[in-house]
């Protein structure tokens, strides 16, 4: 909170702050594409933190908004979603195709798990439960690319000593992710039974 009424003071609103994050996130994901994994793990932890400020921004001021909210949803998603695509290029490029591939489920198992939230709020259902909610996904992004990156993924001198780190936390990252969706099924269902009694 005081960091956020910080940046509140600099003249930053709650919507440019979901903006530069997204912003920042959109460079990570340049990064990971180029191969510089250490340089997107650390942006992604940077900005995935840096994320929380708009939020706690809009409460401490009063500016929360459905906009705001509507924005904020969207744009962590769509950089999410970016990231993971950018790690997919980049381990394709680097010829690491296990990554490539985990990377892609990764991304297509993530997005039902907001998918499923967004739907269980649609029809006016509680939706946000289960292992793998976004930030914890972020930080284990975050440390398979740093740690990743700094061994070796593509590097020229220790060339693919990295991968089973990124690899294992892109494969945690899809079964905590579907396990979430199993969660979240099971949960608006029972929410559905219990509302029928």
């Amino acid at each position: 909170m005081p960091v956020a009424l910080g940046l509140g003071r600099l003249g930053l609103s709650p919507n440019a702050l979901t903006v530069l994050g997204f912003a920042g996130t959109c460079v990570a994901a340049v990064a990971a594409a180029a191969q510089q994994w250490v340089i997107a793990g650390v942006l992604v932890l940077v900005f995935g933190i840096f994320d929380l400020f708009d939020g706690a921004l809009a409460r401490a001021t009063g500016r929360t908004s459905k906009f705001g909210a509507f924005l904020d949803s969207t744009l962590d998603r769509t950089g999410e979603n970016l990231v993971l695509a950018a790690v997919a290029y980049g381990c394709a490029a680097a010829g690491f195709s296990l990554g490539a591939g985990l990377a892609a489920l990764a991304l297509a198992l993530a997005s039902v798990v907001t998918y499923a939230r967004a739907k269980a709020e649609v029809i006016g259902l509680h939706g946000e439960v289960g292992i793998a909610p976004r930030p914890e996904r972020l930080l284990v992004l975050a440390a398979g690319l740093v740690v990743g990156g700094a061994v070796g993924i593509g590097a020229p001198f220790f060339p693919g000593a990295g991968r089973p780190w990124l690899a294992l936390a892109l494969g945690i990252i899809s079964i905590t992710s579907g396990i979430t969706v199993i969660q979240r099924i099971v949960h608006v269902r029972r929410q559905l039974n219990e509302g029928a009694k």
